[in-house]
């Protein structure tokens, strides 16, 4: 069939079938006291990755062989214990895999390896040919089970199905017992389309497996149950494997494994309902390779389940490398909103939730006691340092960012601690640049435009050969420096309770420039030891409007007089601007 007698069907509805509509609902499950909804996952299930074989089979340019190595060296590190790694019969590139695994000694103790085969005489012995010498592993055989796949694609009836499903693993317990393998290699059966079966046929179907294969501890026998493609929504699904749990009669023998896709966009759903529903393996691979719309996402269940307080059993705290190294093992990119892994996962554009992480992470101990446990922070599921993201910038600044990702940035890098009535000023000029650029601002450029919009400002006034001298009245103090303005130099003046009282005193006095009153005042060291510098915040009111000012110096007292100046001049620049900042 060529593509335009395909377009052709595919634009038009069969001939013969008028009236039809084109999809249905999937019928719902017949369980009426359903048990899942009830319960909680509690723990981690046995995890199996396929990437080296369904992530793998759907690349452009599957991986070779060395590729393979390191990357089932990459699954062993981050702690999985069953690996599928490939189709023997598949390609000569895959069964030398798997030989160079078995022969090299690659394989760690703990780890047991798979291999794929169809219900065929040749894969079969390719499979067992593949895994000799091997000290333990799996057989994993599958047979589609659908009506859609047993009659329009294989051609079988029911009774042919089942037939076909006796002979192969009949086959595969003979050959087993001839090299030596009966014991160390078990069995998983997969029935494509389980979730597209009829439920009746699977229970009869896995009745008459178990009963060629024969007595076995639960690990040598597993029987999967693959969404393989994803029909129906995650709440049938585990609907479909709490009947079979219920109905089959080997589950003290059998291990119940599930493998979801993500045609809906709902496998990790699936999967933890599905463990709900009595599931206690999870196949799938890293960020949900696979064909069409891909698998399961075993970091993603895996950390969700982590931020449930189950440990997983899986080491993803260096979660950016082990992206980077997916991606180049594969070529294919992670999305910058991809859960966990995602380059801005954990980032915060908007004001509101900048401000809610901020005033969160200020206050954790309180939180921690509040909810007994120590991590609940807005907008951050888990903790990036479990993840190894630490040093990512959770707070990035937009037009669309407010005034709490303005101060956590400048505290977070910086360490400066505004006021808060100072942060919307600040905010202020960061929407302003961020609207002129049209891009993002660095925590970088916020300093630079923190430090020329609002510290040491020295325009219209100015202030220079400050000295503090001896009151002549009491404990207070005395103050003499020379205000420069428009009209030329003018020397002051003026007594306080300190500094910074005298330096406001005296310009009061003065008639210079219009009254005002200090309101505010904050001081910081930039440093630790004696040398660090000062940075002084200030907000001085002129009628109903409060302006803010910062000043930095080696001198506490002299960061407090410089903000000060600061706050006034940048008062004179709102009077005289016609539109305010």
């Amino acid at each position: 069939m060529d593509e335009n007698q395909t377009a052709d069907i595919l634009r038009h509805p069969p001939a013969g079938t008028p009236g039809l509509p084109k999809y249905l609902p999937p019928a719902p499950i017949p369980l009426e006291d359903r048990q899942w909804p009830s319960r909680t996952i509690t723990r981690a299930p046995l995890w199996a990755s396929v990437d080296l074989r369904d992530g793998n089979q759907a690349l452009a340019e599957p991986m070779p062989p060395d590729q393979k190595r390191d990357y089932f060296r990459l699954l062993c590190d981050i702690g999985f214990k069953e690996i599928e790694v490939g189709f023997p019969a598949a390609s000569q590139d895959d069964f030398a895999f798997i030989r160079m695994l078995i022969e090299n000694g690659e394989i760690p103790p703990d780890v047991r390896i798979s291999v794929l085969t169809q219900a065929r005489e040749a894969q079969i012995r390719r499979a067992v040919e593949a895994l000799a010498g091997v000290p333990r592993a799996l057989l994993h055989l599958y047979l589609p089970t659908s009506d859609l796949h047993t009659r329009f694609v294989l051609g079988l009836t029911e009774s042919e199905l089942f037939d076909t499903a006796d002979r192969s693993v009949a086959l595969i317990c003979q050959l087993l017992d001839q090299n030596g393998l009966t014991g160390r290699v078990g069995l998983e059966f997969s029935m494509e389309e389980f979730s597209d079966t009829p439920l009746e046929r699977s229970l009869q179907l896995a009745h008459r497996i178990k009963s060629v294969w024969g007595p076995s501890d639960p690990d040598q026998f597993v029987i999967n149950l693959p969404a393989t493609v994803e029909r129906r929504p995650p709440n049938q699904y585990a609907d479909m494997v709490e009947y079979f749990i219920r109905h089959y009669r080997g589950i003290a023998e059998t291990t119940i494994s599930i493998h979801t896709h993500h045609d809906r966009g709902c496998a990790v759903a699936a999967g933890e309902l599905a463990l709900l529903a009595g599931a206690t393996r999870v196949e799938g691979t890293l960020f949900g390779s696979g064909e069409r719309t891909g698998n399961l996402d075993l970091m993603v269940m895996a950390l969700n389940l982590l931020s449930s307080g189950i440990d997983p059993g899986l080491d993803f705290s260096h979660l950016n490398e082990l992206a980077e190294t997916a991606v180049r093992h594969t070529g294919e990119e992670t999305p910058l909103r991809y859960p966990y892994a995602g380059q801005l996962a954990f980032t915060a554009f908007s004001g509101s939730h900048q401000d809610a992480i901020r005033k969160a992470l200020a206050q954790r101990p309180q939180i921690s006691a509040e909810f007994g446990q120590l991590w609940k922070i807005p907008y951050l599921p888990i903790d990036p340092a479990d993840i190894g993201r630490s040093c990512d910038p959770l707070i990035r600044l937009t037009s669309q960012s407010g005034k709490g990702g303005v101060a956590y940035l400048l505290d977070h890098e910086y360490r400066l601690v505004l006021p808060s009535g100072m942060e919307p000023a600040v905010a202020r000029q960061v929407q302003i640049a961020t609207d002129e650029s049209g891009c993002e601002l660095t925590a970088a450029q916020l300093h630079t435009l923190f430090m020329e919009k609002f510290v040491n400002i020295s325009t219209p006034w100015t202030m220079t050969d400050y000295s503090r001298i001896t009151a002549s009245t009491g404990d207070r103090l005395g103050v003499r420096f020379v205000w420069h303005d428009n009209g030329g130099e003018h020397e002051l003046y003026g007594q306080g309770n300190g500094p910074l009282s005298a330096v406001v005193n005296a310009l009061n006095q003065s008639g210079l420039l219009p009254p005002f009153v200090l309101t505010d005042y904050h001081a910081q060291s930039l440093g630790t030891g004696g040398d660090a510098d000062a940075m002084a915040y200030i907000a001085i009111r002129r009628g109903d409007r409060i302006t803010y000012g910062a000043g930095t110096h080696s001198n506490i007292d002299r960061a407090a007089v410089a903000a000060l100046v600061s706050a006034l001049n940048l008062a004179a620049e709102k009077e005289s601007c016609s539109c305010a900042l």
